[in-house]
């Protein structure tokens, strides 16, 4: 499969017409229909399916998009990394994050390294630990902010030195809008929203003292944002993050600790045997260097910083 025939693919997909593609592409539509008919002889598959008017994808098509546009867009990094000089820094940091308080610290070391190098650009997208480690494995971003426990045959890591706080968020005329905090018990016989990465035995079911089976799961979520509009049209209590969501006085919600606590420690994590680009390792060496302002340090055995 060559490169330049994904390249004509995209264009089909994006144009949504042979025409329209051919004519964005500088080909003639006979040559553009050729190359799309061998790309599907080369897979066996059927890749769109023709219309009057426009044209469509079939299930191994989008498939098809899905993975070429990734295909890009790595090509495109690598040759923003190869065309800066020796003596230049410059280019893009692909970080993908939890929402979290804790990305504030990035935001720091990106604004002090910013005074040196103001040609580095920072793009940060937001998903929960499944679309980070998808993201990081495909090469897509250099770090990854997660929560979860490091799978350290896979990737370096470093814990930062801040705590997020795990706590429920609900309607303020909840029967439990009164407690200073929530206990296990009382949240047992209550319908839950959990991130849809809560497994058995991880840090929120081991708090619960309960399995998946044995609680109300209401709904899950991947991004806080959609829990919290379950949550304020009364679906259930969001297991969440501590600012993040808004709670003034202008808000429906609010937000309960819980007790015993529950602290969230951030890892950031990046591909074992990984080359940074210029930009990337001086963003690391910022980071590292702001982490060791603060009084905690990594546990033994962790990346030295």
């Amino acid at each position: 499969m060559e490169l330049r025939v994904l390249q004509y693919f995209l264009a089909v997909t994006r144009e949504q017409s042979i025409s329209g593609a051919a004519e964005s592409l500088h080909l003639s539509q006979p040559t553009l229909s050729r190359q799309l008919k061998e790309l599907e002889e080369e897979l066996g598959k059927q890749l769109f399916i023709r219309g009057n008017r426009r044209i469509s994808l079939t299930e191994e098509g989008m498939i098809l998009r899905k993975r070429a546009e990734e295909v890009m867009d790595l090509i495109r990094k690598a040759e923003q990394e190869i065309s800066i000089t020796d003596n230049q820094i410059s280019g893009d940091v692909f970080i993908g994050s939890g929402e979290t308080d804790g990305v504030r610290l990035l935001a720091r070391a990106a604004r002090q390294l910013q005074k040196d190098y103001p040609d580095i650009s920072y793009h940060i997208s937001s998903g929960d630990t499944t679309d980070v480690l998808e993201s990081l494995d495909k090469g897509l971003i250099d770090f990854g902010l997660v929560f979860s426990t490091v799978d350290t045959s896979k990737y370096e890591y470093v814990t930062l030195p801040v705590t997020d706080s795990f706590g429920i968020l609900m309607r303020k005329d909840s029967p439990l809008a009164a407690r200073d905090f929530l206990t296990p018990e009382d949240l047992h016989d209550k319908p839950l929203i959990f991130n849809r990465n809560t497994r058995d035995g991880d840090l929120i079911m081991s708090w619960l003292k309960k399995n998946r089976s044995e609680i109300h799961t209401a709904a899950t979520y991947n991004l806080l944002f959609n829990a919290s509009l379950m949550v304020e049209e009364g679906l259930g209590y969001a297991f969440a993050l501590d600012k993040i969501i808004n709670i003034t006085e202008d808000s429906d919600l609010l937000f309960k600790p819980l007790s015993p606590t529950l602290p969230a420690k951030m890892n950031l994590i990046w591909k074992k045997y990984q080359f940074f680009s210029k930009p990337a390792q001086k963003f690391l060496e910022k980071l590292i260097f702001l982490a060791e302002q603060y009084p905690t340090l990594p546990a033994p055995g962790q990346t030295k910083w």
